[in-house]
Order: structure tokens, then sequence, then C-alpha cells
């Protein structure tokens, strides 16, 4: 079923990488697109030298299997230009948005810009994923 989704074009992702029930013998055989890195290993990223270990393997490990990554649960800055740092793809998290409803998403959009957020230009081209 997950193959006849794929083929339809649907993209399939694993949520919470890393966490739970994901099991490392079925990533090569599933047709999914990307991966989203817990936010559990987002959150032991600090500017006190932490080491990002776990996030850099996960996103290794995804370039080898042709997938993309998110990072959800990015909060700080110091977090955001980290995963840029690592190769990740994507983030999603209070530093880029807090979750708000549908009619309010246009006007944010409008209003907001990377600069406001501290983001820098090379990667404002990138595809920044901000829903929650």
């Amino acid at each position: 079923m997950l193959k006849h989704l794929r083929e339809m074009g649907i993209e399939l992702n694993i949520d919470d990488f890393g966490t739970g029930y994901s099991n490392l013998s079925y990533l090569a055989s599933l047709p999914i697109s990307s991966l989203k890195i817990d936010r559990t290993f987002i959150s032991m990223f600090d500017q006190t030298g932490s080491n990002p270990a776990i996030a850099q393997t996960i996103i290794l490990l995804a370039r080898n299997l042709g997938l993309t990554v998110v990072a959800e649960g990015v909060e700080t800055a110091f977090q955001y230009e980290e995963l840029k740092r690592l190769g990740c793809d994507a983030a999603q998290g209070y530093f880029l948005a807090k979750p708000m409803p549908l009619n309010e998403i246009a006007d944010y959009l409008e209003l907001s810009s990377f600069a406001r957020l501290g983001v820098s230009e090379e990667f404002t081209d990138q595809r920044i994923e901000t829903v929650q």
C-alpha cells in the first residue's frame, strides 16, 4: 500500500525519527521521502559545546538513503544555524513560527521576513517548513 501511495506522488515521511519504534532495518525498504529529526535531539544543541552527533548522524544516514531531513523543535537561532551547517534540508519550530490558526497564516507570511528572524540571506532560498 505504501508503494502504491508513493507511485501516486504522495510523499511519505517518518516523524520523530530516532525515538520510539523507528527501526533502521526498515528504512531502505520503505518508500519514504524524508526523515524528521525528533525535537529531543535538537534540544541537545546549545552554545556550551554540546555534541550534535546524533542529529549529524541522522542527516548523514538520510543523505546516503537519498532522503531529505526535517528538524523539528528548532527554538533558537543557534540551533537553526547549526542544523544549516550540518546540511539539514528543512526546519520547523518556534524559532520560525509559532502554531497559528489557518486564517492568520497569510498575514504572518506577508509580514514576516527572514531578516526579522535573524536568518542569514544565503539560506533564504532553501525550503523552510514552518508548519508544526
